[in-house]
Formats: structure tokens, sequence, C-alpha cells
């Protein structure tokens, strides 16, 4: 006889994905356990314990903004922090923090045991349990969830189920001609819901992803390498942590480089590594290589950069980031200690290779809802993507939208105009990506209006509407906004004129003269002057806090390109904003092109702007659908 447990959502995997969806769901109010294949693991960095980086800060903020964990957790957590891109424009900046790995875990951890509604299970979910809801032209096999069962046997009724696997299902791990059937850093692998997911008619592809070695530190030679020191004034990821907390002791990082006999042993042992062995069947990262592709596929460089990493305060192991590697154990050993200040280093973990089951993300819906079954999302890294940051950001859209759809409420689907995370989940349910998604600055069409610095205006409401964000953090955002609004105004009406004085205070700034009456905003646009350096030629000034004058100078200085991509987001708008019926027929739509038309029924767009993004799809093909539409809604 079954045992039943009932809840309203079960989140398969704790992960980045699984502990931001968890948290969601329960904080809505809803009954929610999370599984996880050993509590260890929950929020465990198997990879570069780091958070952030270029556009992955974008998402760390917007998460935040939502009402997510993960920016909160690593401000706790981080032993170095930098602003990157900083001689850049702002469009660009990324704040990149090195996290103490265990304390991260840790901490994640600690937040899911003390969070109401929320119950962690070591267990792992074995089948997916469905049942018929007739037809559907939202759902291609007009099932709905019921429930998930435990590889113990027992029942867990649930109204939505969220899986977030990460890395672990079907996961083997590869160095050299040794495989072994794990999860990643050793952890048992999940091996039972592959073949629940296919009998509901769900695609499994296989990725692949790597992880280089980790290093006893006490044996390296630092005094090789490139010191890399944070940054002396750290800006925290969270909008709610306090600025003081996050001013700490940081920890170092440092910089060396490979070389040509790196090179060489590499290239005389790659008939054993795995990847052109033809041993690893899944696909791997373009844009994280190992360091064999970079040998082959770089030829022409005679070094890579390899920067040394701390993993924690409390350990003397360290990341070495830009070698990931799935080489057998000797050549590792040799390869290694080429480097500068690797010569005499003791290897604590093997690189290694993993390649796991993970979803053909073009079944799902915006809300990562699974078009197969009704009330089953889909999260993190088993969704085809890479990084901590990815995953964190999907967990969060799917655990809102579990909840939404129980509540009975309107999804929550961002924009790619509003949103990296729009980006993201756009990217992965409209393109045919053949390997795993990484988000990059330049994925984004409107990056100048979807800074990191601007994502608490860009997003707040949405937090507040779904119920993750207080009245208090949204009062404060409206404040935010206000004041911005009208000091841009003040300065544009404040004019300074040619006296004797305002030269000499100009020059001094090493600026021009003024030649005629200008407006301080107008001076703010210069590039060798800044908001805060004409204080001295505005003695009316308010005060206001460095969150407000920070977009007040970004808002001066660049306003014609925003205003300029705003108009752009408008005719974006236009075509997001014409729907496609769910039941189109478009075997029924004269003209269009047989490859258009497999297209678009295999990925079943919401709207003619991403209809206009799906590849196969020309503008061409758009207009015939265009056509349609209007005869469609005449009808």
């Amino acid at each position: 006889m079954e045992y039943h447990i009932s809840k309203d959502v079960c989140i398969i995997g704790a992960g980045h994905a699984g502990c931001e969806a968890a948290l969601a769901c329960s904080r809505l109010g809803l009954e929610t356990v999370i599984f996880t294949m050993n509590t260890d693991s929950i929020a465990m960095m198997p990879c570069n314990p780091h958070i952030g980086g270029s556009s992955k800060g974008h998402l760390v903020r917007e998460i935040d903004a939502l009402g997510g964990e993960m920016g909160k957790n690593i401000d706790k957590t981080f032993i170095q922090s930098k602003m990157l891109n900083v001689s850049k424009g702002p469009a660009v900046h990324s704040l990149r923090t090195q996290a103490d790995k265990a304390e991260y875990s840790k901490a994640m951890r600690l937040v899911l045991e003390n969070q109401p509604h929320l119950e962690i299970r070591q267990a792992e979910v074995s089948e997916i349990l469905t049942e018929e809801i007739g037809s559907s032209v939202e759902y291609d096999s007009g099932r709905r969830i019921t429930g998930v069962r435990i590889h113990t046997g027992t029942v867990y009724d649930c109204k939505a189920a969220i899986i977030c696997t990460g890395t672990y299902l079907n996961a083997r791990c590869l160095v050299g001609e040794s495989i072994t059937e794990t999860g990643p850093s050793g952890m048992q692998r999940s091996t039972y819901l592959t073949d629940s997911l296919e009998k509901l008619g769900i695609g499994l592809r296989r990725f692949k992803t790597g992880t280089p070695a980790r290093m006893d530190g006490r044996t390296l030679d630092y005094s090789k390498m490139k010191i890399q020191p944070g940054d002396p004034v750290v800006i925290s990821f969270s909008y709610s942590t306090d600025p003081k907390d996050v001013q700490i002791e940081q920890v170092p990082c440092y910089l060396t480089y490979t070389n040509e006999e790196t090179h060489d042993i590499i290239r005389a042992n790659l008939d054993r590594s795995p990847i052109y062995a033809g041993i690893i069947e899944g696909t791997g990262p373009r844009y994280c290589p190992s360091i064999e592709d970079k040998v082959v596929k770089f030829g022409e460089k005679n070094r890579h950069h390899v920067f040394v990493e701390p993993e924690g305060r409390g350990t003397n192991e360290v990341y070495i980031d830009g070698m990931s590697s799935s080489m057998p154990d000797d050549v590792q050993q040799r390869m290694y200690r080429t480097v500068p200040g690797l010569e005499n280093c003791v290897i604590v973990k093997n690189a290694y290779a993993i390649e796991y089951d993970c979803i053909n993300a073009n079944s799902l819906h915006l809300t990562l809802e699974t078009r197969q079954v009704s009330g089953l999302f889909c999260a993190g890294q088993f969704n085809g993507s890479s990084g901590y940051e990815e995953a964190a950001a999907q967990g969060l859209i799917a655990g809102i939208n579990a909840s939404m759809k129980i509540l009975g409420r309107e999804p929550l689907i961002l924009k790619r105009s509003e949103a990296y995370i729009g980006v993201l989940i756009d990217d992965l349910v409209s393109k045919d990506n053949r390997e795993p998604y990484r988000m990059m600055t330049s994925r984004a069409e409107y990056r100048l209006l979807l800074r990191q610095d601007n994502a608490d205006l860009r997003l707040r409401k949405y937090g507040y509407q779904v119920g993750l964000i207080t009245q208090e953090e949204y009062d404060y955002v409206c404040y935010k906004e206000k004041a911005i609004a009208e000091e841009v105004e003040r300065l544009k009406n404040v004019r300074i004129g040619a006296a004797s004085a305002n030269q000499e205070y100009l020059r001094s700034l090493g600026s021009a003269d003024l030649k005629t009456a200008c407006s301080l905003a107008e001076l703010i646009c210069r590039p060798e002057l800044s908001y805060e350096k004409v204080k001295g030629l505005d003695p009316e000034r308010p005060e206001l806090p460095a969150a407000v004058t920070e977009q007040v100078e970004i808002n001066i200085r660049y306003e014609g390109y925003i205003a300029r991509q705003k108009k752009q987001v408008e005719q974006f708008e236009k075509l997001e904003n014409k729907k496609i019926p769910e039941r189109i027929d478009y075997d029924d739509v004269g003209s269009l092109r047989l490859e258009a038309r497999q297209k678009l029924k295999e990925f079943r767009p919401a709207s003619i702007g991403q209809a206009s993004r799906i590849s196969g799809v020309t503008p061409a093909d758009v207009t015939v659908l265009l056509i349609y539409l209007e005869k469609y809604q005449v009808r």
C-alpha cells in the first residue's frame, strides 16, 4: 500500500535553481518540499565558487529586485569583490564576487531550514505522476501532474512540481580513460527520473561541462604570479544589504599563464582526452572551453590566462580557473606543473568533465512550464543553460509561476526589453540551443536600459505584485524613482553663468571656460566633469542618497542614447504585443515556407516578436503571418 504525503509544490533538486524555486513558493504561502540527493549538496558550487561576472552580475541584481535570495546570500559569504568593466560604460559594468564555497552553501541551507512552509527531504525522485485532462491546445499530451514518487516508494501528492536536477541526471564524470557514474564532486547521481520523463514525451539531450583541478594552496609559489586584489570599496549585490556590512578584509586572487610547454604536453596526449577520443557524447559550452579546446582551437596563442582563486577562508584549497580539463591524471600532474607558480603543486581534486541529461527547452512555455504536462515546470541547468546565476534566475521564475498557477493568478513573464532574465528565458525557449547556454551582455539588445544599477527600478514592481517584495521595499523604490526624476529636472533648469568665479572653478577641474550660460546638466555631460565635481557650482543641491545620484548622473550623461533605445523598445513592443493564438493551424497559413511552418509548429511562439527570433523564420515569413493574423481576427 502506497504511503501518501500532500504538498502544494515539489522541488526536485536543491542547487541554485531549486533553492530559489523553493523559497519563492514557500514565501508565497504554499506548502513546499525540496528534494536533494544529499543535504550536504544544497546550494553547492561544484565549479568556480564565484557569483556574478559579466552579465551574470545583472542576473543576480534582477533576482534580488524580484525578491530572490542569491544576492543576499553572497553578500554574507563573499571573500573578494570586484566591479568589472569599469573603464567602459555603465551598461556593461558587472559585479563579481569570490565566494567562500562552504559558507555559501551553509548559509543558504540555513535560510531553507528556517523558512516556514518549506520541508527539506533527502531522497531521489524516481517518477513524475500524472493524470489525463483531455485534449488541450496548450499542452501537447493533455496531462497534468498529480505528484512525484521517491525511490523508497512514498508518493508526494502535489499541484505543481519543478525539476531542477542540474548536472545530476544520469551523470557520469570523466578523467581520461576513467569513467565514474557519479554526479558533480563525487555526489550520488540521479538515475531513475529520465525514464519517467521520456514516457511523458519530454525530449532529453546530452550536455557536458567541466571543471579544473583543485590544489593545496600551500604548495603554490604566489611570488611568480600577479596579485589580483578586490575593490577598495565594495558594492553589495542585494538592495537590502547595509553597505557597511560588505566592507570586509578581502582575500586576494592571483594571475598566471600557461606556456608552450603546457601546450606541448596537451597536444601530445590529445588521443587520451575523452573529448578528442570520442568517449564524451554530450555537447560542451562554447564560451567556457577546456584547456584542451583552447590549445586546439586557438593554436596561434602561446599562453592562456590562469586565475588562482581561494575556495574559502577555512580551507587551503584553491581553484585553478581557466584550465578545466578531462585529461588523464598523469597528464594533469605534468601540465599543471609547467605553469609558473604551480611547479610543485599538489592536486587535491582532479579536473574532470561531467555529462548529464537535460531537457530541450523548446518544449517549455515562457513561464517555464512544460508543454507536455500541466503543472510541471523546469529550471536551471536541466533546461540546457550553464552557470549558477542563470540557474537561480530560472528557479525564481519557475517558482513564481508555479505559485501563480496554483493560486489562480496571472503568470510573470519578463520581456527582453525589461530584464536579462527575460532575454535568458526567451533565448532558451525560442532558439535551438545545441550547447549549454551562457548569458552574455551581447545577447541583450537593450542593454543600456537593462543595467545592473537600475534593476530595482525595473523589476521591484513585479516582485511586489507577486508578493515577494515588502511594502516598505516597494515604497522606497517609488521614492527613488521620483527623486531621480526631480533631480534630473532641477539640474536641467539651474543655469550657470560665465562669471569669473565660475570660470575659475571650472579651470580648477581641468574644464574649458563657459562662453555662454549653460545648465548644470550640460556641464555634467562634459567628460572631465561629474555630478559630484559640479557640486561647487550648485549651492542649492539637496542631500540625496548615493543610489539616487548615481542614476541621476547616468540618466543625464546617456540621455540621448537612452531615448533612442526606448524608441527601439517601442517598436519591439509592437511585435511582442501581437499575440499568436495557441489554437492557430500553421498549415492553414498560405505562402508560408515549409521550413518556417515546421519551426513554428515545433516552437509554437506566443507572439510575432518571439516568432521572428526563431532560427529558420525569415522576415518574409513574419509578414505572411501578420497578414494571416489580421484575417484571422476578423473571422
